[in-house]
């Protein structure tokens, strides 16, 4: 069992990078803060792209209720504002995620092997594919199906009024909560990348894993019944076996044995 404690290897991880070359408190923070500064320019320029076509945005927002023949309504006059800006600031950390994910690889790679830098681009296509992946999930099957249950199943003996407040906030927490979930296979990733965990640690606590991501779905679905749970759950458990070949695939002991082979 101690073979495949994960506080082991976490701490065996930490032990093996000891070794690479070192950076002081304040280079840490100096190089902090240059990556957040070059992260949050590429946010606004990807803000002030996604607002130009803010109308185009809100047509997509539409479109799941233009089908049920159901308007938008709001409450307070700067409703119809914050619809674009919120949309436009959501469009545009994704037109601006793969500059931002760059940033992040280049605080996280000075601590990484050589070997393990070549991973640059396999990571930046994965994680932008995986969360684009899971928005088209949430848009095209989760939230047409759930405006079908809640609004003409639940609700069909009454009229609805769709507030844009809510409307949005619901939309949002679909397609982002679906879009985060699906980055599991990244997050597995890591964590056999440094040796924390590996494919045979994942297969034998699959039932907790299973566990673990009915809480989660159960925490970001906005919908309380269990079908929709599923609809949330499902996809995170085929991508929690896609992540189990990651696993495979990346850790450091298989590597080695690569390596040493060849």
């Amino acid at each position: 069992m101690a073979d495949f404690d994960p506080i082991d290897r976490a701490r065996k991880a930490v032990s093996d990078r000891a070794e690479l070359p070192g950076m002081s408190l304040m280079e840490h923070l100096e190089e902090l803060r240059k990556r957040l500064i070059h992260s949050a320019a590429y946010l606004m320029a990807g803000f002030v792209v996604a607002y130009y076509f803010h109308e185009q945005l809100y047509g997509i927002i539409q479109a799941p209720l233009d089908k049920l023949h159901i308007p938008l309504n709001f409450t307070h006059p700067t409703d119809g504002l914050n619809l674009y800006l919120q949309t436009s600031l959501v469009g545009g950390a994704i037109l601006a995620s793969p500059f931002i994910l760059y940033q992040i690889w280049l605080f996280i790679s000075p601590g990484m092997y050589a070997n393990e830098k070549k991973y640059v681009v396999p990571f930046m296509g994965a994680t932008v594919g995986l969360f684009l992946s899971g928005a088209w999930f949430g848009y095209r099957y989760v939230l047409p199906g759930a405006l079908k249950v809640l609004v003409l199943g639940f609700a069909h003996r009454f009229h609805p009024i769709l507030t844009i407040d809510d409307y949005t906030g619901f939309f949002l927490s679909i397609i982002l909560g679906l879009g985060i979930c699906f980055e599991l296979p990244i997050l597995i990733f890591f964590l056999a990348l440094f040796g924390i965990v590996d494919a045979r640690f994942l297969l034998r606590h699959f039932r907790y894993a299973i566990l673990a991501i009915f809480i989660v779905a159960a925490i970001i679905c906005p919908m309380q019944e269990p079908f929709s749970m599923c609809l949330f759950a499902s996809p995170m458990l085929a991508l929690y076996f896609l992540g189990v070949g990651v696993a495979w695939f990346v850790h450091p002991k298989r590597r080695n044995k690569e390596a040493a082979a060849a």
